[in-house]
């Protein structure tokens, strides 16, 4: 019972570096992977995880599945980790770094030194790479090479170490009696999930600032591939069924080269279009480390003869990148959650749709959509079709001439505008635009009616709608429709106040004359009104309308823009470029410097100030201390007059004669002789 009970437990798995790119999505596959009935005993049961993973991080991220982490452990503390594990998987896949091959050697070596304590079968199984594959030569040009022929392999300069411990781990011994099996698994590049090493051409394509993808050097080295899910799968058929040949090459089925990879990406999510960049040129884009072109350099036509004839794997891509692109590019928007913004702003003249919605453009970095630029665009891009180069096939430049000649043929004879039917397949042309289908984007002023929303968002051609205009149960396109509706509303009294404060030459060309203004102002009521009104469209569709109330002259909208924001949620972009990034910098730096300048000139005016005003204070107060002391003078003199008039008319003349008779007498005491001759005089008199 208890042999039982150990049998159908599930496998403890280790791998490690889980938060890593590959690591990562070959441990969330081990651990979301379910047994099916009719499986090996030793297989979980139906509807229970037949894995359950462990593994080591190289920093506290979080993953996005439940997984047990180890974070840096010691070597102590990792063999022990590893020691109550089943499977050991040591992924050096992405990296040829001398710290992840020394740990997976260390693994390697410790493990097998502990192999006579095991109480049941270990597997380690060495997650390698085709680069060590890198200067093998077929026996026959032309030919594709086998994992048969894995003894021939002759690594990249860089990838010694991978393969020296690729033989490290073929030399584990074999049978049925060895506690611990090895396995080596040289696995192409990966891709899929948010990409890792092709993540700059599906950056580049899909922000469709450039006309063109770059393709580093010729293009014509073939790359061998495989799905990170597939990478996956394989290792978890390794751990099912315990394959006899210990060499397995990872690979789906594709022979494609740099070249076809690239252009199938630009044509899917960019621009379509490619060009050929030199390999010095790459070197100071620095949008790869030398690792990575090492790994875009290789040259190898190969071929899994293992997973054809042993292994029964649930291919995500079997038959490569190229065939598949549409899918891995739609994993690749999910996973780096880069899903387009699509708005509407309707509302009535001068209410501010087209202000909300450049800045709306600016917050989430997507596309303002406005109907006389787009028509613009489009008469630019059917003129570049018939001036461009040789190449463009003559299908493509006649309908463009006939495209252009209907326009130039509708304006004429609708006074510069075009009808319905040319405008709305021009709209419906611009929000079918892979930049719009990529980033998403805001459109304003349009459409104005029901029938008009209709024909631009139905999921049918413009030609054939006139039946289904009548229906009251919408069909839509999803891709371009608009996620989030704002109606923004004014009252008329605020929308006319607001436009009689323009300058005479801004409500011109605004179309907010009087007249003008008024004239539309009216027709947008009565459009709103009557009938079925474009938010009734939406309200068919589930897609209500938020209604939003515009009372305050605020230019910068910033109580609309915070509502609006918060609706929609926060920017699913890229963020800036590295350019932006430097310039914003730049501009966060003079700002900075310019705030810390004002502040010191403040400092400096204030300290000025403080010392003048001290100044005037010490000179008003010595100009006090000289009044004071003058009007003390002034009164000691008053004080004194009677005193001094007393002592001239009583004292004086008895003193003044008393010490001439001294002067006379010339006595031996002067001060005595006086007093006794005062005395004497007032007696007398």
């Amino acid at each position: 019972m208890e042999d039982k009970r150990h049998q159908t437990r599930p496998k403890r798995v280790f791998v490690n570096d889980v938060n890593g790119y590959s690591s990562a999505h070959i441990a969330k596959f081990l651990s979301t992977y379910v047994a099916e009935d009719g499986e090996a005993e030793e297989e979980a049961a139906a509807g229970e995880a037949a894995f359950q993973v462990v593994g080591t991080v190289q920093s506290a991220k979080e993953s996005a599945f439940l997984l047990e982490q180890y974070q840096s452990p010691s070597r102590d503390e990792l063999l022990q980790y590893l020691l109550q594990c089943d499977v050991v998987v040591y992924n050096i896949s992405e990296s040829s770094s001398q710290q992840q091959f020394e740990e997976a050697k260390w693994a390697l070596t410790a493990l097998e030194s502990e192999m006579e304590n095991f109480k049941s079968r270990k597997m380690f199984i060495l997650v390698s790479t085709v680069m060590t594959w890198a200067l093998t030569t077929p026996k026959n040009p032309g030919d594709a090479m086998t994992d048969a022929e894995f003894r021939r392999r002759r690594p990249h300069r860089n990838f010694k170490n991978c393969y020296n411990l690729e033989n490290l781990v073929l030399k584990l011994p074999r049978g049925k009696n060895s506690k611990l099996q090895g396995y080596v698994v040289a696995a192409g590049h990966q891709y899929g999930q948010g990409e890792n090493l092709f993540h700059y051409f599906f950056k580049v394509s899909w922000l469709m600032k450039s006309p063109e993808v770059p393709i580093f050097g010729e293009g014509r080295n073939h790359i061998p591939t495989i799905h990170v899910h597939d990478l996956g799968g394989v290792i978890q058929n390794i751990i099912k069924q315990r394959p006899k040949s210990k060499y397995i090459l990872a690979i789906d089925e594709a022979c494609i080269t740099l070249e076809d990879i690239v252009k199938r990406i630009s044509y899917v999510l960019g621009p379509g279009k490619v060009h050929m960049l030199p390999a010095q040129e790459v070197i100071t884009m620095k949008a790869f480390t030398p690792g990575e072109l090492e790994y875009l350099g290789i040259d190898l036509s190969l071929e899994a003869s293992q997973l054809k004839d042993l292994y029964d794997l649930r291919w995500t891509s079997e038959t490569g990148m190229v065939e598949n692109m549409e899918m891995i590019v739609q994993e690749y928007k999910e996973a780096r959650q880069l899903l387009p913004v699509r708005i509407l702003l309707v509302g009535p003249p001068a209410v501010g749709k087209t202000t909300v919605a450049e800045k709306l453009c600016q917050y989430y970095r997507t596309h303002h959509i406005k109907l006389q630029e787009t028509i613009e665009e489009k008469i630019t891009q059917l003129k570049e079709i018939l001036n461009g180069p040789e190449h463009d096939s003559e299908e493509e430049a006649a309908a463009a001439q006939k495209q252009l000649e209907s326009i130039k043929k509708s304006m004429e004879a609708n006074e510069g505008r075009l009808d319905d039917h040319l405008l709305f397949h021009i709209v419906n042309d611009k929000l079918n635009s892979k930049a719009c289908q990529n980033q998403g984007f805001v459109l304003d002023d349009f459409p104005d009616t029901y029938q008009q929303a209709k024909m631009i968002f139905s999921d049918k051609e413009p030609d054939n709608q006139d039946m289904d205009l009548m229906s009251k149960t919408p069909a839509y396109n999803k891709n371009i429709a608009p996620e989030h509706i704002f109606a923004l509303h004014a009252s008329d009294d605020f929308l006319t106040n607001r436009v009689k404060e323009l300058p005479q030459s801004l409500a011109e060309k605004m179309r907010y004359t009087q007249e003008e203004f008024l004239c539309r102002l009216m027709r947008y009521r009565q459009l709103s009104s009557t009938g079925d009104t474009l938010l009734d469209y939406f309200d068919e569709l589930e897609i209500h309308p938020e209604h939003i109330e515009v009372c305050v002259d605020d230019p910068e909208y910033t109580d609309i823009m915070k509502k609006i924001t918060e609706m929609v949620g926060v920017p699913t972009n890229y963020g800036l470029s590295a350019e932006e990034q430097e310039k914003k910098a730049r501009k966060r730096d003079k700002e900075q410097r310019q705030k810390l300048a004002a502040e010191a000139s403040e400092r400096k005016r204030r300290n000025e100030a403080a010392l003048a005003e001290m100044a005037a204070q010490y000179k008003q107060w010595q100009k006090n201390v000289c009044e004071v002391r003058r009007q003390e003078a002034e009164l000691l003199e008053a004080q004194s007059l009677p005193l001094r008039n007393y002592l001239m008319k009583y004292v004086i003349p008895s003193l003044t004669e008393a010490m001439l008779e001294c002067c006379k007498i010339k006595p031996e005491d002067p001060v005595d002789f006086l007093a006794e001759y005062l005395l004497r005089s007032i007696q007398q008199g």
